[in-house]
């Protein structure tokens, strides 16, 4: 039988490319601390680190450095590295900034576009089944795309890029007070279809009170109170 010409053999795939140890370890690290696997207070060592990943511990060590700037771990030379808890004072200044930020926005969203609601609705799908999965971490992403989604559609890209960049600060306290008061979950989706349906009935004043008494227990919970 005649073999197959040369140009219809089909090449092997070519291998899939890993990112730097440095990034591996980084977002190891990084993940964790946003999902509470270490929780504030956790103390992480070179060693356990580069074995958990399957580095040497020069990735780790840059990995590391750039994670203390961000302020998520202090580095202690020769001990490792310490996960820092959120404070109430940084939850308190990340729930100023998002009441300027997102009220603004909830206003600017009236009148919605058709796109806006269809995502608003679909994340709000996904949050719920994330709830009922039991798993906070992915309700905390989709309760923050939630937001995020409102704030991209007012336009303002200096406002969305500030907005961005409490991403990983909102989706550690959003994991952090899902597992200290899981009730909250329900009445978070109940808030978020609140919030839609002002948007969706183009009331803007009520689409930004529904975000300020959204963000208010966030408060409540700063003082140790329940709402």
């Amino acid at each position: 039988m005649p073999s197959a010409p040369a140009s219809a053999v089909t090449p092997a795939p070519a291998p899939i490319k890993q990112p730097p140890a440095a990034d591996r370890v980084y977002m190891h690290v990084k993940q964790a601390v946003l999902d509470r696997r270490y929780e504030g207070g956790t103390l992480l060592t070179e060693g356990e680190l580069a074995e958990a990943v399957g580095v040497s511990r020069t990735p780790v060590r840059e990995a590391l450095l750039k994670l203390e700037v961000e302020g998520l771990i202090r580095l202690y030379p020769k001990k490792g590295a310490l996960v820092l808890a959120v404070s109430a004072q940084e939850t308190a200044d990340v729930v100023e900034t998002r009441l300027l930020v997102e009220e603004f926005a909830a206003r600017k969203a009236v009148p919605a576009p058709g796109r806006l609601i269809a995502r608003l609705e679909e994340l709000l799908e996904e949050q719920k089944a994330n709830a009922a999965a039991g798993d906070l971490a992915a309700v905390a992403v989709t309760d923050r795309c939630f937001h995020a989604e409102i704030v991209r559609n007012a336009g303002n890209e200096i406002l969305s890029r500030l907005y961005d960049q409490m991403r990983d600060r909102q989706l550690r306290m959003g994991v952090a007070v899902m597992h200290a008061q899981p009730d909250r979950i329900a009445k978070n989706i109940a808030e978020h279809e609140e919030m839609l349906e002002a948007i969706r009935a183009g009331d803007a004043e009520r689409a930004a009170h529904c975000v300020r008494q959204h963000l208010s227990w966030v408060k409540v919970l700063v003082r140790g109170e329940e709402r």
